[in-house]
């Protein structure tokens, strides 16, 4: 059956029957445990368990005290964004459905194309960073096995590019899911997945610290002249501070987020329960994963527990926490996603509105699946997205040292600046009041923290360049 696609039409039985929100759109059903998912999906990653090697740079005061504090900045200014979502009122206003256009409405001119510019930049940069990672998890799998048969020291080489294929024929099935909203039982999958294989990363190092066998540690970290040189003690403290801040950083898609939510009680309430939750839990696994990391390997803590193998046995077990780490990013380069896939389609209409390619949509049944739609422009254009996405990956398999960087140039302005200048021309703040004076005390000191990171960041892309030798992993 072929019919004009219509996001505001949900069909029940053969009639078409239109169930709309009050902006005329497909009524919305995201709850505070959707929302909560999607938030858990995006802020708790794989870096959780590289936390340990960030505190391990900054040693037990700095490194606890950066955490915490990024976990309430973070929450923070996404309390502030949440109440945006709706403009001028923040809760009866006209709906804004994209981070840009919630910038667009309150603040307007050139920041709009800087905002959509950091904003997709960055989120196009994380899916293919996740690509990568989810590689870097699956051929942990292959190592793990390959030393539990022929010992610890053992020459284990697996190739990544296969994997990273596979990830991407996945990405382009799934990509074919319409839009935000359709993308909840992903998120619980996913959430499910990040506790997994973060629970086990915490049991392991419980298990080394009971063993006896720990690390040493210090109250600033890493020592100069025995771990670490002067200089690489401030690069590596510039890459942990910028490290901790970016692993919070979900603000890149909370409007999208609350734009799946349904209008009663307000979106901006739900929101912010949601996003308390979820920085709340993230920050208890965080502080877990990093200072037990931290007690168990002390100032020469891995990058990364699982996949750096700072443990080899038991190995079942450390292939089921890479399984559920590959499993987690599957959901979450989909969370990431989205919101770039739309902004995209949502252009192409508005500037082909009468193309039939673009607008029509395919429907059918599919066993255990029900009712599918397939838009050809979408099947073309997504796929098209995921396969280029995969090979950048394998041309740079380093990405994700520009990851960071890209991180340290999005997380400001995302994360702060805009919330910030968006909650002081809503409230109408007084210029040079107290207030407004504490707001852009925040903006100024985060600026700095982006800064350094991003210096940091670049200190070590040029290492990751350097050490990078094509094909190493086909040896």
């Amino acid at each position: 059956m072929m019919t004009d696609h219509n996001p505001s039409a949900v069909e029940s039985g053969d009639a078409a029957v239109k169930i709309l929100d009050d902006d005329g759109r497909e009524k919305r059903t995201g709850t505070f445990l959707t929302a909560s998912a999607h938030i858990i999906t995006a802020v708790i990653g794989s870096g959780v368990l590289s936390l340990a090697w960030a505190i391990a740079q900054l040693g037990w005061v700095a490194g606890t005290t950066v955490l915490v504090t990024f976990a309430i900045i973070t929450y923070y200014t996404s309390t502030l964004l949440s109440d945006c979502y709706r403009s001028p009122d923040y809760v009866t206003g006209t709906r804004n459905y994209t981070y840009m256009g919630v910038v667009r409405a309150y603040l307007g001119g050139k920041k709009v194309q800087l905002c959509g510019l950091a904003q997709y930049v960055n989120l196009v940069g994380v899916t293919i960073g996740y690509t990568i990672t989810a590689s870097i998890s699956l051929v942990a799998i292959g190592k793990a096995n390959c030393y539990h048969n022929k010992g610890h020291g053992a020459e284990c080489s697996v190739s990544n590019y296969p994997y990273m294929a596979g990830f991407g024929v996945v990405q382009i099935i799934l990509s074919q899911i319409p839009n935000f909203h359709e993308l909840s039982f992903l998120s619980f999958i996913a959430a499910i997945m990040s506790f997994s294989y973060a629970s086990i990363g915490i049991g392991l190092a419980i298990a080394t610290v009971a063993s006896g066998k720990i690390g040493k540690t210090e109250l600033t970290g890493t020592v100069i002249g025995v771990d670490v040189t002067a200089s690489e003690k401030v690069w590596k403290m510039f890459q942990a501070i910028g490290d901790i801040a970016f692993s919070y950083a979900y603000t890149t898609i909370l409007i999208e987020i609350q734009d799946t939510l349904r209008s009663s009680p307000p979106e901006n309430k739900v929101m912010k329960k949601a996003s308390l939750i979820g920085v709340s839990t993230t920050t208890v696994f965080y502080l877990l994963c990093g200072c037990i990391g931290y007690v168990a390997f002390g100032n020469k803590a891995p990058g990364d527990f699982l996949t750096d193998f700072a443990f080899y046995e038991p190995y079942l077990l450390i292939d089921f926490a890479n399984a559920c780490i590959a499993l987690h990013l599957i959901g979450a380069y989909q969370v990431y996603a989205q919101p770039f896939f739309q902004f995209f389609e949502s252009n192409c209409q508005q500037k082909w509105p009468a193309s039939s390619f673009i607008k029509k949509e395919y429907s059918s049944n599919i066993p255990l699946l029900g009712k599918c739609r397939v838009n050809l422009f979408r099947l073309v254009w997504r796929t098209i997205y995921v396969i280029m996405t995969t090979i950048v990956a394998m041309i740079f398999p380093f990405f994700n040292a520009i990851l960071g960087l890209l991180g340290a140039l999005a997380f400001w302005p995302l994360t702060v600046y805009f919330p910030v200048a968006m909650h002081i021309a809503q409230r109408k703040i007084k210029k040079y009041s107290p207030r407004w004076l504490a707001l852009y005390l925040l903006v100024l000191v985060c600026l700095v923290v982006s800064s350094l990171a991003a210096v940091g960041s670049i200190v070590g892309l040029v290492s990751s360049v350097k050490a990078y030798k094509p094909f190493k992993s086909l040896d």
